[in-house]
C-alpha cells in the first residue's frame, strides 16, 4: 500500500506555514500571535510525521508581547537557512483593528534550529509577512506586503522589495513594489524561489477566509515585471463548501532529497453545520509538480486541497505519541503575551498566583494548550482556598479575550465556596449559574470540560469518579477565527487559570491537565 500523508500535518492552531529543508530534516515555523513562546518549530524527516520541537521567541528580549490585543502579535514568520545559518523574519503586530496597523518587522539567527538566536534586528514597519530571499549571488532581499490606509485606495498595496545588508544590519537602496496582486486581491504572505532562470514569487491571496488561495507569479527578472499563473489561483478551496480542508492558502514550497516538491499550506476545518473553525487555522500540505512550461502545479487534475496526499520516497521517521497528560513543564503549553511570574511550572505541579481578569492584554496567570480536535475531554485537579468573590481558579475553554467559557471555584458571602461559570461572548460577559453558584465541599476538586462539535459542558467530581454534570449546554462554536466583530487568527485553548482582582495574589495549585 502507499504511504498517505493525512492532513492536517499540523492539527489546531498552526497558521501560515514557512517550511525549510537542511540535510534530511525539515522544519516548518507558524504564527502565534498574542501567545508566549512565539513561532511554533515543527520538525519531521517524511513530511507525514511531525513534532513540536521549539520555538524560535521563547525569550523576552526576543518577544514582548504586553498589551498587544488578542489576534496581534506574531504574524506569519518566515524560515530560511543558508550558508550555515537560519534566519527568521517576522512582524510584531502592536495593533491592526484601526485605518492604520502598526507592523514593526524584525530578522533572528542562529547557527542551530534550537537556537540560541540573535538579538532582533528592527528591519521595517511598512506592512506585514516579511521573508527573506537568498538570491544566487550571494545578495539577499527583504519582501513584505505594504500596508495602504488611504480612503479610497485598496489597503494592500502590493508586495515590496529591497536589498538587505546584513554587515550593515539595514536596508539599502530604496523598496520598490514588484508585484500589485492577481485579480484575487488582498495580496501579502510572499515568497520568493529561483528555478530554471525564472525568479518565482508566491503570495497568500484573497483574505484569510473563505476565499483564501495561493497565487504565483515569475519574472525572468528579480524586479519584475511579473507575470500571473495561467490557472491562477494555484490551490483554493474557495466555491467547494463540499470539502474537508478549506480556507486552503498562505503557502510555502521545499524540494524533497529525491527532486520532489511539497507544498504547506493554511487551512481550516469548519465545525460540522457551521462555517466557524474553532480549530482556528492549521497546516496541511500538498504534493505539487513543476510541468514543461515551467509552471508549478498541484499533482492531479485541480487546484482544490485534498485530505490523503501521497507521501515523498523517503524513509518513515515516526515520532512517539504524546501521552494525554503532559507535564507541565512541556513546550506544548502557552500562556497569554508574557511568561508570567504569577505561573510556576514544575513538571508534577502547576501553581497559579491569582492575577488578571481573563481580559485582560497585559498579565494573566493561565497556561494552556492548543485544542487539536473537536471532540475533546479535558479534566483538571485543582486545589484553591479563595476569600472573597473576586478570587477565581479553574478550568478555561479559551478562544481569546473576548471569548471564552469559564469554570471557575470561588468565594461567595452567603454560602462559602462554590462554582460558577462565566461566558464572554463577543465581549459581553453572562453567568449561565443565574445569581445562586453551585456550593461545594472544602479540598480538592476535578473539574471537567467535554467538547462534542459544537456543544461544549463542564461537570465536577470530589474523587474524579462521580461527576455532578452542569446542564448548561455552551456554545463552543463561538470559540472561532469566524465568529464576532473583532478579527480572530488564533484557535481554542484549554487553559488552567486564576485571578485575584483583590491584588493579593491567592495561588491555585493544578496537579494535572488532561485531554482525551
Amino acid at each position: 500500500m502507499p504511504v498517505l500523508i493525512e492532513n492536517p500535518i499540523l492539527p489546531g492552531f498552526n497558521p501560515d506555514p514557512s517550511i525549510c529543508r537542511v540535510g534530511d530534516d525539515y522544519y516548518i515555523a507558524t504564527s502565534t500571535f498574542e501567545w508566549f513562546p512565539g513561532v511554533q518549530i515543527h520538525h519531521s524527516r517524511d513530511l507525514v510525521n511531525w513534532r513540536l520541537l521549539t520555538h524560535a521567541l521563547r525569550e523576552t528580549r526576543l518577544l514582548d508581547l504586553r498589551g498587544v490585543p488578542s489576534s496581534g502579535g506574531v504574524w506569519a514568520p518566515a524560515l530560511s537557512y543558508h550558508d550555515g545559518l537560519f534566519y527568521l523574519c517576522y512582524t510584531i503586530v502592536h495593533q491592526h483593528e484601526a485605518a492604520t496597523k502598526d507592523t514593526p518587522n524584525f530578522l533572528i539567527t542562529a547557527p542551530t534550529i534550537e537556537g540560541p538566536w540573535s538579538d532582533p534586528i528592527f528591519v521595517n514597519a511598512s506592512g506585514f509577512d516579511p521573508s527573506l530571499f537568498h538570491d544566487d549571488d550571494g545578495r539577499k532581499y527583504w519582501l513584505n506586503m505594504v500596508w495602504d490606509h488611504r480612503p479610497g485606495r485598496h489597503p494592500f498595496y502590493g508586495i515590496a522589495l529591497q536589498e538587505l545588508d546584513l554587515d550593515r544590519k539595514s536596508l539599502i537602496g530604496k523598496a520598490e513594489i514588484i508585484f500589485r496582486g492577481s485579480d484575487i486581491r488582498l495580496t501579502e504572505g510572499p515568497h520568493l524561489y529561483r528555478r530554471n532562470d525564472w525568479y518565482y514569487l508566491m503570495t497568500a491571496e484573497g483574505g484569510t477566509e473563505y476565499e483564501h488561495a495561493v497565487s504565483l507569479a515569475r519574472s525572468r527578472d528579480l524586479h519584475g515585471p511579473y507575470e500571473v499563473h495561467p490557472s491562477n489561483p494555484v490551490l483554493t478551496s474557495f466555491g467547494r463548501p463540499e470539502l474537508p480542508l478549506q480556507k486552503a492558502g498562505h503557502a510555502s514550497l521545499v524540494e524533497t532529497q529525491t527532486g520532489q516538491w511539497y507544498m504547506p499550506h493554511l487551512c481550516g476545518r469548519p465545525l460540522p453545520g457551521t462555517q466557524r473553525c474553532n480549530l482556528g487555522r492549521e497546516t496541511a500540505i500538498q504534493q505539487v509538480e513543476w510541468r514543461d512550461d515551467d509552471w508549478l502545479y498541484l499533482v492531479g487534475d485541480d487546484n482544490a486541497p485534498q485530505q490523503q496526499v501521497a507521501a515523498p520516497d523517503l524513509p518513515l521517521h515516526a515520532w512517539p505519541e504524546l501521552p494525554s497528560r503532559l507535564p507541565f513543564d512541556s513546550i506544548h503549553y502557552a500562556t497569554p503575551r508574557i511568561p508570567s511570574e504569577h505561573v510556576k511550572r514544575e513538571a508534577d505541579c502547576l501553581k497559579l498566583h491569582g492575577s488578571e481578569s481573563l481580559e485582560s492584554c497585559f498579565d494573566q496567570a493561565m497556561l494552556a494548550r492548543r485544542l487539536s480536535c473537536q471532540q475533546v475531554t479535558a479534566t483538571t485537579q485543582l486545589q484553591f482556598a479563595p476569600t472573597s468573590f473576586q478570587q477565581m481558579a479553574g478550568l478555561v475553554v479559551y478562544y481569546n479575550t473576548y471569548l471564552f467559557h469559564y469554570l471557575y471555584l470561588s468565594h461567595d458571602e452567603q454560602i462559602g465556596r462554590c462554582l460558577q461559570i462565566h461566558s464572554c461572548d463577543d465581549g459581553k460577559s453572562s453567568f449561565p449559574l443565574g445569581v445562586d453558584p453551585v456550593p461545594v465541599p472544602a479540598g480538592q476538586l476535578i473539574l471537567r470540560a467535554k467538547l462534542d462539535s459544537t456543544e461544549l459542558r463542564f461537570a465536577w467530581s470530589t474523587d474524579g469518579t462521580q461527576f455532578t454534570v452542569f446542564p448548561q449546554v455552551l456554545d463552543a462554536s463561538i470559540l472561532s477565527d469566524d465568529y464576532g466583530v473583532h478579527w480572530g487568527f488564533t484557535g481554542t485553548f484549554i487553559g488552567l487559570a486564576c485571578q485575584d482582582l483583590t491584588g493579593a495574589r491567592q495561588a491555585a495549585t493544578f496537579d494535572f491537565l488532561e485531554l482525551q
